[in-house]
């Protein structure tokens, strides 16, 4: 395997070559402001026939506060999300401060992005779980599936798609 450290956006400028497999692992688009140039990369970088696979947590954990006591932002992507945030989400105690500014991306926009880079959308399932517990209020029903306490089984925690160009 090759690593190459860039703006996924640049991506195109420092890798060569088509690939047969393009894969957008979870908490990535969040990062994004508008997803058509993350989907022209994922376009331009797969062969034709090539896969693409997205894994990521669903933009309905992310209209709530911290604590998810409340709605706090929309499901459209509306404005840019700043937060004050101590620690990480792997080490919520971690000596960390710092603001963040983040998007949220509803399912339609990401769906959207893809199909208008002209990939064709094979498959999207929703998963009312977490795979890791990396937002506060967590409970673990089943080894490696977590809920929000309080809102188990009650909301989409992980999306997944495949998509082929």
């Amino acid at each position: 395997a090759a690593f190459v450290c860039c703006n996924v956006l640049d991506t195109c400028d420092h890798v060569s070559g088509k690939f047969d497999i393009v894969f957008t692992s979870y908490g990535t688009i969040g990062w994004l402001p508008d997803l058509e140039p993350w989907a022209k990369v994922i376009a331009a970088k797969l062969k034709p026939g090539g896969l693409f696979y997205i894994a990521e947590f669903h933009p309905m954990v992310w209209m709530f506060d911290d604590e998810f006591t409340h709605i706090q932002y929309s499901y459209e992507n509306r404005e840019v999300i700043v937060t004050e945030n101590q620690g990480t989400y792997t080490d919520r105690n971690a000596a960390i401060k710092g603001k963040e500014y983040s998007w949220n991306h509803s399912i339609s926009e990401v769906l959207n992005a893809l199909v208008g880079a002209g990939l064709r959308i094979e498959q999207f399932n929703e998963h009312m779980y977490s795979p890791y517990p990396c937002f506060r209020k967590v409970v673990e029903f089943k080894p490696g599936k977590w809920h929000i306490q309080g809102l188990e089984g009650k909301i989409p925690m992980v999306y997944s798609l495949k998509a082929t160009r």
